[in-house]
């Protein structure tokens, strides 16, 4: 979903509610996530979810690793509300309005991950760069950091093939898309700080962008 003031679409519940009726419908998705959570920590304490919509993939998150707790994090407001309708009653989430298009908050405290599903290609490179290193910065020593993206495909072929996949003309393309390749994206992880940056999954525009936080020295 859409981070920054130009994602207006994200605004309007019309927009929201087709989005939120197809996001687990949308092709290899699902498969695409589940190799997310497989990389979190088993004992996994915290965990910050960057654009996070109405919280579903927070909501796997939990259900996989139900000692956890969470911050969802959106700028949203039509999406903020769902997020708060799915996790009322569960003490384990907090729910925090905020555009990835600033800073992180100072006041979130630290985290064992940080994840994000299909929000922070919005953003301008500039800012997806800097908020790389703001999540290293909100992460524990050996924390990871998960990213399961739109990317940019290496040729203007498969870019129609990946439209053609999802059932959806290249004129319907999202204008406040801002994807990078893959390539691109692990080298800016590694060059913040990232330890063992790497793609752990790819299906044509979709792919799991990871890096781990550095261990403090033994």
């Amino acid at each position: 979903m859409g981070e920054e003031p130009s994602s207006a679409e994200w605004l309007d519940p019309e927009h929201v509610g087709a989005y939120r009726r197809r996001a687990d419908e949308f092709p290899h998705r699902l498969e695409g996530e589940a190799v997310l959570i497989e990389h979190l920590p088993q004992d996994l304490g915290r965990v910050l979810d960057l654009g996070c919509g109405d919280g579903r993939l927070l909501a796997m998150v939990l259900a996989e690793r139900p000692g956890a707790s969470g911050v969802a994090l959106d700028f949203s407001a039509v999406m903020l509300d769902a997020a708060r309708r799915r996790f009322d009653g569960d003490g384990r989430v907090e729910v925090v309005e905020h555009d990835l298009g600033r800073p992180l908050p100072g006041d979130l405290g630290r985290f064992d991950a940080v994840v994000s599903s299909m929000a922070i290609h919005h953003l301008e490179d500039d800012r997806k760069r800097a908020l790389y290193r703001e999540c290293l910065a909100v992460l524990e020593p050996g924390g990871v950091f998960a990213n399961f993206e739109h990317v940019a495909s290496p040729t203007e072929r498969l870019h129609a093939a990946f439209f053609a996949a999802i059932g959806e003309p290249l004129e319907n393309e999202d204008p406040s898309d801002r994807t990078v390749s893959v390539e691109t994206q692990l080298a800016w992880l590694r060059d913040v700080g990232f330890e063992d940056v790497d793609c752990h999954w790819k299906w044509l525009e979709m792919a799991l962008l990871a890096g781990v936080s550095p261990s403090a020295p033994a």
